[in-house]
């Protein structure tokens, strides 16, 4: 009956997750970023309207709104001339501010690794044996190794990124004969977030009969 009863509720557990994490999000967003901003657009609004709870709730999702359409406004404005010269001039002065700089740089590097463009580098995401034999790591594909590597090991040698968790941004490049790769269902996005999760996040899988 204990068993039974710790299942149902690891059932359960697992099915609520998702929602409350959901939920969790959602808060976040609006406290984070609803919350300030509507102390910038409301700034009109009395301390007693602001304090009830429905009207507190309705112009936090309005904020959140509000700077949601406003980024989406930047990425258009970002195509054109004038604001890509905007842009880089505030790339500029975050640049020479100090501490602040480093942070920008380490989230700039992150997001442009693993961006649309470069994502489409990594053509599969495999298994491979790493750092030895019968231990495995998860890589993705960039293309056949060409010239001088592939001539001298006489095999048919592929080049796999292996990245390290939980920042992937740095990792190893190996070069890994055809037949000791392991190809996976799972796609390229699947396969980081499980390595920045550390193996928390598995994505879903239907085994084949």
């Amino acid at each position: 009956m204990l068993q039974n009863l710790k299942k149902s509720f690891l059932t359960g557990l697992v099915l609520l997750l998702p929602i409350g994490i959901t939920v969790l999000l959602v808060n976040l967003m609006l406290d984070y970023v609803g919350e300030p901003a509507s102390k910038v657009l409301f700034y009109w609004l009395d301390i007693g309207t602001r304090s009830k709870f429905v009207t507190n709730v309705l112009i936090n999702l309005i904020s959140t709104l509000f700077v949601l359409i406003l980024i989406t406004l930047i990425g258009v404005l970002s195509r054109y001339f004038f604001g890509r010269l905007v842009f880089k001039f505030t790339e500029r002065v975050i640049n020479r501010v100090p501490l602040v700089n480093g942070i920008y740089k380490s989230s700039k590097q992150i997001i442009e690794t693993f961006g649309k463009s470069n994502m489409a580098l990594f053509s599969k995401a495999v298994l491979v044996q790493y750092p030895r034999e019968g231990t495995y790591a998860i890589g993705f594909l960039t293309g056949d190794v060409t010239g001088e590597v592939q001539d001298k090991t006489g095999k048919h040698v592929m080049n796999v990124f292996i990245p390290t968790t939980p920042n992937p941004t740095s990792g190893f490049l190996l070069m890994v004969p055809r037949e000791d790769i392991i190809e996976l269902d799972m796609g390229v996005g699947d396969g980081i977030k499980m390595i920045i999760s550390g193996g928390i996040v598995v994505p879903p899988y239907k085994q084949e009969k």
